[in-house]
């Protein structure tokens, strides 16, 4: 899959950032845009969280069907799955939320799949946030690699089998929407050092998923970074309710964590010990299409609601001239 410049072979990789179906339309955008370039089919390595992990891990498992974006753009449009995930989950005393959230992904999506089935595929890493560790807690598979689920403290183990709708599921398992992904030690061996572990949505750790494309041991030579999460935005009115300055005080968290990626990025770059980065943020004005595409973009919630064919259209839209734009200016030798 590795495409080559100036006669030697480079991996690119593609982290899909968190932000519910607006961030995975916003996703889509991108991913059309590099087909249409020539470069989708040249991504090594595709590193997801939440929606990201929506949209990265049904192309990824339909690598080789030339419908697939199209498939993934009719789902956006004709599902929502959080209220009848929230309100299955608590009437039935013998599923959670997050089961119901799991059953459904597999039902429209995933097609009983496990992580072997992504074999054909690039390298896909599915991130969720370890709370019993709080280190970022990863399903990997595809890329001629090995299937497995883990983190560098407690340990990595072979997933082959583990549900690839369940991995999804612990991904974009927004709290408090979703309640976390319980993993016992028959399942994931080293739970047995805490008892057993739970995993919440990989944004709560880093929403843009950033930090596999910076292993070494993947050895990317292009990142390439979609941001269609939540950017913090200037409140006119802020809060002046102790309840609400919790919320208030998450955004402001998220923002630094944010932040501090892309500083990270730029700075391994430069230090020479890590990929050229290219990254965009749904509120960027910088490369839009059309005026107005950033606020409109931007405006749409956050949540599992299916997405109208005016908000598909401009995100769609939006991340495609955004990725197109970073390339030309950042990497214009892809093109060549």
């Amino acid at each position: 899959m590795a495409i080559t410049v100036d006669g030697q072979e480079r991996r690119i990789a593609l982290a899909l950032s968190g932000g519910g179906f607006r961030a995975a339309a916003f996703h889509l955008g991108v991913m059309r845009k590099l087909q249409s370039l020539g470069l989708l089919s040249r991504v090594d390595l595709l590193s997801c969280v939440s929606g990201g992990s929506i949209a990265g891990a049904f192309v990824a498992l339909n690598w080789q069907r030339a419908t697939v974006l199209d498939e993934l753009e009719n789902y956006l449009a004709t599902r929502s799955i959080a209220v009848s995930s929230v309100i299955g989950g608590i009437l039935d005393p013998f599923e959670s939320r997050l089961d119901k959230l799991a059953k459904t992904y597999d039902r429209d999506l995933f097609k009983g799949a496990s992580l072997s089935a992504l074999r054909s595929g690039p390298r896909l890493y599915l991130n969720a946030t370890n709370l019993s560790t709080g280190n970022m807690f990863f399903f990997v598979a595809g890329g001629a690699g090995p299937e497995e689920m883990g983190e560098h403290e407690l340990g990595v183990v072979g997933a082959a089998n583990f549900s690839l709708a369940r991995a999804v599921a612990a991904s974009s398992a927004f709290p408090p929407v979703f309640p976390p992904l319980r993993i016992d030690a028959p399942e994931y061996e080293p739970a047995a050092q805490v008892d057993y572990v739970t995993l919440a949505d990989g944004g709560v750790y880093d929403n843009m998923g950033v930090n596999p494309t910076l292993r070494p041991r993947n050895a990317i030579d292009y990142l390439i970074v979609s941001d269609g999460g939540k950017p913090f935005a200037n409140d006119a009115q802020p809060t002046e309710s102790g309840g609400m300055v919790l919320k208030a005080a998450l955004d402001i968290m998220m923002e630094q964590i944010r932040g501090l990626e892309f500083d990270r990025m730029q700075h391994r770059h430069q230090a020479g010990v890590g990929p050229k980065p290219m990254w965009f943020s749904i509120d960027s004005t910088n490369g839009q299409a059309q005026d107005g595409d950033a606020q409109f973009a931007s405006s749409i919630k956050t949540n599992l609601t299916s997405l109208n064919a005016a908000q598909r259209a401009v995100l769609v839209r939006h991340g495609g001239a955004l990725v197109e734009s970073r390339i030309r200016v950042y990497a214009p030798e892809l093109l060549a």
